[in-house]
C-alpha cells in the first residue's frame, strides 16, 4: 500500500494479501472497489455469451477466451476483473499464472445495478486508457449489447436480441442475440 499526498492508494501486492472473501476486488487508480456476486441472469448471459465466443476463437485458433473471476493487470494500481475478455494468439503469453499482464484486445462487462455506473464510465476511460481496442457493454434489462471501439472513442453498434451481433474483432461471428438473452 502506497500513501500519496494522505490518500490510500492500493497495489495489486495489497490484493495478493487480502483473504479471499469469494466477492470481485478491482483497483482503478489505485481505489478499492469491491463487488459481490452477481445475479443467476447476469451469469446465464456471461455462460452463454463466453461460450459462443469460446468455441468460435477455438474454431478459428484466434487466442483465448476467458470469463470472471480473472484479473486484468494493466497497471500496478489498475487491476480489473471483467466478465469477458479476448486476448490475440499472438499474445496469448501475456496470460500469466493469475493474471493477464496486458490489455486484452476485448473486454465484456455485462451490467448490474451495483456496477453498471463504473462499467459506463471510469472502467471504459480506464481500457481506453491501457489500449483495450473494443469494449462490449451488455445490458440485460434491455437485452442489448454495445460496442465501442475504444480507439477511436466511439459506440459503433448497438445490437438487441432480435439481431445478430458482428464485430470489428470478430467480423463473421454472426451471432444470433436470442441465444444470449
Amino acid at each position: 500500500m502506497k500513501v500519496a499526498d494522505k490518500k490510500i492508494v492500493f497495489t495489486y501486492d495489497d490484493l495478493l494479501e487480502w483473504e479471499d472473501d469469494h466477492h470481485r476486488h478491482e483497483l482503478i487508480e489505485g481505489d478499492h472497489f469491491m463487488t459481490p456476486s452477481p445475479n443467476l441472469y447476469h451469469q446465464q448471459i456471461s455462460i452463454n455469451l463466453a461460450w459462443h465466443l469460446k468455441k468460435y476463437v477455438d474454431e478459428r485458433n484466434l487466442g483465448i477466451v476467458l470469463a470472471a473471476p480473472a484479473d486484468i493487470k494493466l497497471s500496478d494500481i489498475d487491476v480489473l476483473v471483467p466478465d469477458i475478455f479476448f486476448v490475440e494468439q499472438e499474445r496469448a503469453e501475456q496470460v500469466r499464472g493469475n493474471y493477464l499482464a496486458e490489455a486484452p484486445a476485448l473486454v465484456v462487462e455485462i451490467l448490474s445495478p451495483s456496477t453498471a455506473k463504473r462499467d459506463r464510465d471510469i472502467k471504459h476511460k480506464r481500457y481506453a486508457v491501457y489500449g483495450v481496442r473494443e469494449y462490449w457493454i451488455v445490458d440485460p434489462d434491455k437485452q442489448t449489447i454495445e460496442i465501442h471501439d475504444l480507439v477511436q472513442q466511439k459506440l459503433i453498434c448497438l445490437f438487441s436480441k432480435d439481431e445478430r451481433l458482428n464485430s470489428p474483432t470478430f467480423p463473421d461471428i454472426n451471432l444470433a442475440l436470442d441465444k444470449i438473452f
